[in-house]
Order: structure tokens, then C-alpha cells, then sequence
């Protein structure tokens, strides 16, 4: 398979963190992204070959109530019930409805927190995959 890469918005919040954590742990472990201006995405998209996501008017983004992390599995038909665990807790953090799962209000705050203590968006990305590998297992134990 060749190389994958993803393009969205700098300064990542919740949303643009989950969705790289969830393609490189069931997409594509090497999954490259950037983090580009967001008047810039669609551009880069082209001039990278990359895949766009978490931006307005583009397939891999909010639908409804749905937020980013659900298109993607959508898309590439991932079929965990952890994960659609996770999703809920994901979404609601993401969208308006923090209130979806009792979880959600702690990712947003956590999500907040790690956007204020990292210089980069790929630094952020870097120490908040274990935030969710830690959720996804919680997740897990939930389900199974």
C-alpha cells in the first residue's frame, strides 16, 4: 500500500487528534499528516496527493450530528464495538453535545489542556495517542 497522507486544520483540537489516533491504529500505521492554514487544506490536498478531513465541503468531516472520527470509520467500514464506544465519547467532546457519554466533558478538557502545554500540532498528536489507546481499552472492558 502506498504511503498515506492526510491534510486538516493547525492548532488541533479534538477532532484532528482522534482522527489521526484512529488511522494510524486501523488505516495505516504509517499515515503521514499536516497541519496547514485552514484556507490552505483543499490546496495542499491537491499539490500533496492527501486526503482532507475536518473541513467544511469535503467528504471526511461533520455530517449532521456526526463529527470526523465517525466519517472515517464510516468510510473505510471499521467494525469494533469498542471503537463505536469511543466514537460517542469522541463526538460528544467534538460537537456541541458534551454531554453524550460522561466521558466527553473529560476529552474536551483534556484535548484544551494539551492544546495550550504543545508547541506543535504533531507534538500534541504524539502525547495525547496515549489519552487514546487509555480510552479505547476503557472502551474495550465496557463491551466485552
Amino acid at each position: 500500500m502506498a504511503l498515506m497522507k492526510w491534510v486538516t486544520r493547525q492548532n488541533a483540537h479534538v477532532d484532528r487528534i482522534a482522527c489521526p489516533w484512529l488511522i494510524k491504529r486501523f488505516i495505516d500505521r504509517d499515515a503521514k499528516f499536516l497541519f496547514v492554514e485552514p484556507s490552505r487544506v483543499v490546496e495542499v490536498a491537491k499539490e500533496q496527493e492527501a486526503i482532507p478531513f475536518d473541513v467544511p465541503d469535503v467528504e471526511l468531516t461533520h455530517h449532521s450530528d456526526k463529527c470526523s472520527f465517525d466519517a472515517i470509520i464510516e468510510k473505510y467500514a471499521i467494525d469494533d464495538t469498542a471503537l463505536f464506544e469511543l466514537t460517542k465519547i469522541v463526538r460528544g467532546a467534538d460537537t456541541s453535545n458534551h454531554h453524550l457519554t460522561l466521558q466527553s466533558e473529560g476529552l474536551l478538557a483534556i484535548a484544551e489542556g494539551f492544546k495550550r502545554i504543545t508547541k506543535t500540532d504533531h507534538e500534541n498528536m504524539e502525547k495525547q495517542f496515549y489519552v487514546y489507546d487509555a480510552l479505547y481499552e476503557f472502551c474495550k472492558s465496557r463491551v466485552r
